[in-house]
């Protein structure tokens, strides 16, 4: 099952996807309809920085002993395939493919790992676009600056009930920019595993519903001096094994103050 929200923004209405051995297949209905993120208005976004080995190798670190955490502002989420804005000024804009948990009911203090999987909803891909100048050189000792701007955490297309995942540490997830592979890795890899996340974080804060947590994305991001950065023009996607795949094309942010972001169909 694959839960969504479809229609223009601030209009969206849930849908469901079906596949129980036959196909339900409702694109033929939705073709023509804006796909919106999973989460309407989520509290919070809460974000696992350098999750896999090989990213925090090309950031310039050493893999951390406890989860980094920084936090993105909730109205960074928009739909799958919304376009995604880059700030007037910005040059070293980034992708970064993510699994984003989703959670359904509210963690606080848990005693253990064992006992986050009852409070998880479900799973969806995250897009989390980062601007690296805003993020380490006027950054003032944190991320956020880097995180935060308009359209940066594309959600979705759908998201996928917990019990509908049989091994959320088994899934692969990609990126790639103009068609070129960007990233390839899977969650098997990451240095802290959804379980231990969301254990950790019920101890530092009071998770709700509707919460996402970005655990991280594994290497193959501009940063490691491997790519060029997003240009004007570019078209990236974002794909997660089950969880679907979203794509946005880049292009610059109106100066023009109340001006709302154009959204894709």
């Amino acid at each position: 099952m694959q839960l969504m929200r479809i229609g223009h923004t601030g209009q969206e209405r849930p849908a469901v996807r079906l596949s129980d051995g036959e196909s339900y297949d409702l694109s033929s209905l939705t073709d023509d309809v804006r796909v919106g993120a999973p989460v309407a208005r989520p509290g919070a976004v809460i974000c696992v920085g350098q999750n896999y080995a090989a990213h925090a190798a090309e950031m310039g670190g050493d893999p951390p002993n406890s989860p980094i955490i920084f936090l993105k502002h909730p109205n960074t989420v928009v739909g799958p395939y919304d376009d995604v804005l880059m700030p007037p000024g910005a040059s070293r804009v980034d992708w970064e493919v993510e699994l984003a948990v989703v959670i359904g009911q509210t963690a606080r203090y848990l005693d253990s790992p064992d006992m986050a999987a009852e409070h998880i909803a479900g799973y969806a891909v995250a897009n989390d676009v980062s601007e690296r100048t805003y993020q380490f050189d006027v950054s003032g000792g944190q991320w956020s600056k880097g995180k935060c701007s308009e359209t940066f955490n594309p959600l979705g297309p759908w998201l996928v009930p917990a019990d509908d995942v049989p091994d959320v540490q088994r899934l692969n997830l990609s990126s790639s920019v103009n068609g070129e592979v960007r990233q390839s890795s899977a969650t098997s890899d990451m240095l802290f595993s959804v379980a231990h996340i969301v254990w950790h974080l019920s101890h530092f804060l009071v998770l709700e519903p509707g919460d996402i947590i970005n655990t991280g994305t594994p290497e193959g991001v501009a940063l490691s001096g491997r790519f060029p950065y997003l240009e004007e023009g570019d078209t990236f996607e974002c794909s997660v094994d089950g969880l679907g795949t979203q794509r946005q094309l880049l292009r610059r942010a109106s100066t023009h103050a109340g001006q709302p972001a154009k959204r894709s169909p």
